[in-house]
């Protein structure tokens, strides 16, 4: 795709990574792996599609400041936005802030992040990204969501580091710095990832049944009691630290 964030045209290449001598994919390549477990699926016999809508929080800061040094270790991070600048002084203040957990969601001028938001979805279009919604999120001091419409898992893949990329280019460009850090606040919301699954077989929702329990089948419950079973081992992706 064409990179939406330079202002000189250039072309943005997503790869797959290969051994160089005998042409065969590497083993430890994400989107090999993910192609693998794709085809795995089909070959189950399950269902023929998984799709995947992640929703990816993170904070939009003015300033991200830190050091550690021989005399001295910290970090200071600061929002025109935060609740802590509705006192602050030196330029007119004009009020207008979320307070810590009231940031969801706001309507201008409390939220100060709307059109910027829309220039980074704007950006994601460009990439070929489907984005369906945009809002604050809960935190003060900026925390925001984007969430992109469901997509297979080697396709999603691409297009979540497409995001995190894009977020972080359009906000440089006007002076923000984004974060997609769990925990970058004290004492306000963080950010997560939460993840929307489901399993078709061809055109039909496998998860969907009108007279299961809560309308979800069987499958839908065996799909989430194998993620209860297999969550020390998710977390060693989803949440190493």
């Amino acid at each position: 795709f064409v990179d939406p964030c330079l202002q000189v045209p250039t072309l943005s290449l997503t790869c797959d990574v290969a051994d160089p001598v005998t042409g065969e994919p590497y083993s430890r390549d994400p989107r090999h792996v993910a192609r693998k477990a794709e085809a795995y699926l089909k070959k189950s016999g399950v269902a023929t599609t998984a799709y995947y809508g992640p929703e990816a929080e993170f904070y939009i800061f003015n300033s991200a400041r830190f050091d550690q040094n021989a005399h001295e270790g910290y970090y200071h991070i600061d929002s025109e936005e935060g609740i802590w600048n509705s006192g602050s002084n030196g330029t007119p203040n004009q009020g207008h802030r979320p307070r810590h957990k009231e940031g969801y969601f706001p309507v201008p001028p409390v939220d100060r992040l709307q059109d910027l938001r829309s220039k980074i979805m704007l950006a994601m279009q460009a990439s070929g990204i489907d984005v369906e919604v945009h809002h604050h999120e809960v935190g003060t001091a900026g925390q925001t969501e984007i969430d992109m419409r469901f997509d297979t898992l080697t396709r999603m893949g691409d297009q979540v580091m497409m995001y995190k990329y894009i977020v972080k280019n359009v906000c440089h460009q006007h002076g923000y710095t984004a974060t997609f850090m769990p925990k970058p606040l004290f004492g306000d919301n963080g950010s997560g990832m939460h993840v929307h699954m489901s399993l078709w077989k061809d055109d039909t929702n496998l998860f969907f049944d009108p007279k299961g329990y809560g309308l979800i089948s069987d499958l839908a419950r065996w799909y989430i009691g194998g993620l209860i079973k297999h969550a020390p081992a998710v977390l060693a992706f989803a949440a190493p630290t």
